[in-house]
Formats: C-alpha cells, sequence, structure tokens
C-alpha cells in the first residue's frame, strides 16, 4: 500500500493510505454494475414496452443518435455527475470507501474530475483497461493516467486519520482567542502537548495536566485565565490553531 502525505492550509501533514488496486477495481465494476442495469431497464421500458425503437423509424440517423444519447446520458456522464456532487465519490466508491482528494490538501473541484473522467476511455477502455491499471501499480502514489493529469489520487477511508489525531482544533468564524502569546510554540510543541493532554484527560491524571499548564506558562509567559488546567489546554490549542489559520 502506498501512504499520501498531505500537506493541510495550516501546514500540517496528514497520512493517508492509497486505495489498492482491488479496491478500486472493486468500485469501478460496481459502477459498472449500476450502468448496466439502468441500461438494461430503460431498453426494456423504451423498446420492449413502448416500442420506441418503431417511433424512431421514421426520422433521420442524426435525431435518433441524438435521442439515444440523450436518453443514456446518465450513463456516460456518471462518474462526472457524482463524484462532483458527492465530493469526490460514485456510489461504487461510497460502498467500498474510497475517495478522490487532490494531492496539494485541497478539495478536488469539478475541473479535476472533468480531467479524470475524460482520461477514463484510456485508463478503463482501452487495452482491457491495462493503461490504467499498471499506471496505478506503478506509479508512486497509485494513480492512474487520469489522477497523474488532474493531480488527485484515491484514498482509502477505511484507515481515515480524524481531526482528534492531528494539532488541528474545530473553531468557529466568530472565535475570539484569548493567548496572543500562543504563537511562540511550534507546531510540534502543540502535538506534543495535545497527545499528552489526551492521555492525561483519559486516565483522569490531574497531576500530569497541572505540569503540562505549569510547562506551557513558564515557556510562553502565559498565565492561566480560566482557573481550570483542561479549559486552559483547549483554549491554547484553539489559540493556537486560530493564528496559524489567521498570519
Amino acid at each position: 500500500m502506498s501512504e499520501l502525505s498531505i500537506n493541510t492550509t495550516q501546514n500540517v501533514k496528514i497520512n493517508f493510505i492509497a486505495a489498492s488496486v482491488g479496491e478500486r477495481l472493486g468500485a469501478f465494476f460496481l459502477d459498472l454494475f449500476i450502468m448496466i442495469s439502468y441500461a438494461t431497464v430503460l431498453s426494456i421500458v423504451l423498446f420492449s414496452w413502448l416500442n420506441l425503437g418503431e417511433l424512431m423509424s421514421g426520422i433521420d440517423q442524426w435525431s435518433r443518435g441524438a435521442i439515444l444519447v440523450i436518453l443514456y446520458s446518465p450513463i456516460i456522464l456518471y462518474s462526472l455527475v457524482l463524484e462532483s456532487v458527492f465530493e469526490g465519490q460514485s456510489l461504487g466508491k461510497k460502498v467500498v470507501k474510497i475517495k478522490v482528494v487532490k494531492i496539494d490538501g485541497y478539495q478536488a473541484g469539478f475541473g479535476d474530475y472533468l480531467v479524470r473522467w475524460f482520461f477514463r476511455v484510456i485508463d478503463f477502455f482501452s487495452l482491457f483497461g491495462l493503461p490504467g491499471i499498471i499506471a496505478v501499480i506503478t506509479s508512486e502514489k497509485a494513480q492512474r493516467l487520469g489522477d497523474m493529469a488532474a493531480g488527485t489520487a484515491v484514498i482509502t477511508l477505511k484507515n481515515k486519520i480524524n481531526i482528534s489525531h492531528t494539532i488541528l482544533e474545530e473553531i468557529d468564524d466568530a472565535y475570539v482567542p484569548t493567548y496572543p502569546l500562543v504563537i511562540k510554540l511550534s507546531d510540534n510543541d502543540m502535538r506534543i502537548i495535545k497527545e499528552t493532554f489526551q492521555k492525561a484527560e483519559a486516565k483522569h491524571d490531574h497531576e500530569i495536566i497541572y505540569k503540562l499548564v505549569a510547562k506551557i506558562e513558564s515557556f510562553t509567559g502565559i498565565k492561566n485565565q480560566s482557573g481550570n488546567n483542561s479549559d486552559f489546554i483547549r483554549t491554547i490549542l484553539k489559540d493556537y490553531n486560530f493564528y496559524t489559520q489567521h498570519m
């Protein structure tokens, strides 16, 4: 399995596991089954029940082709539309729990999905799909040709890293920081603080939390204004995220 290291907008590296060839093929065949099922049902309804073939016999070939393209467009645009709507996932990808992401840490956009969709013809429907399979196996980031062109990769969500495993903290737009001197700390300091605090809190080890607060105060010159050591550390973590986002 290939490991992808993605830099977030806060310059924090988060590691993901690239989806395997088996996972990607599994998602592909599930999507293919859905598309074939749609085509089968549509054909039965239109040609067996409604006799569309006889109705179209009196029109020219170009008009007949245009009608068929419109009717079967959900199959043609299936992956492009669903990946755009579900932010990198088709129905098959949702079941297998894999997702398309940008390798620079940003959310993939419609243009990225469009490039990937365009290259499907080469990756999946030429030479029995060998170009795409070979590219995924041999590339450093397990990318097919469409991924390389779009700057994307497909990751597995089965081992998705939670925000609690990083120094990131969820803060809303109205958040007001308390301790400006928190910027004296580094990303590595914050990782140590957060990991130590979470372990001490889980064990109800108030002595470790007290020592952690004392260490923060002595290093930064910050004084605990809350009167509660745990609340102080939570504020420190949020303040650090606030200032690093706005620097």
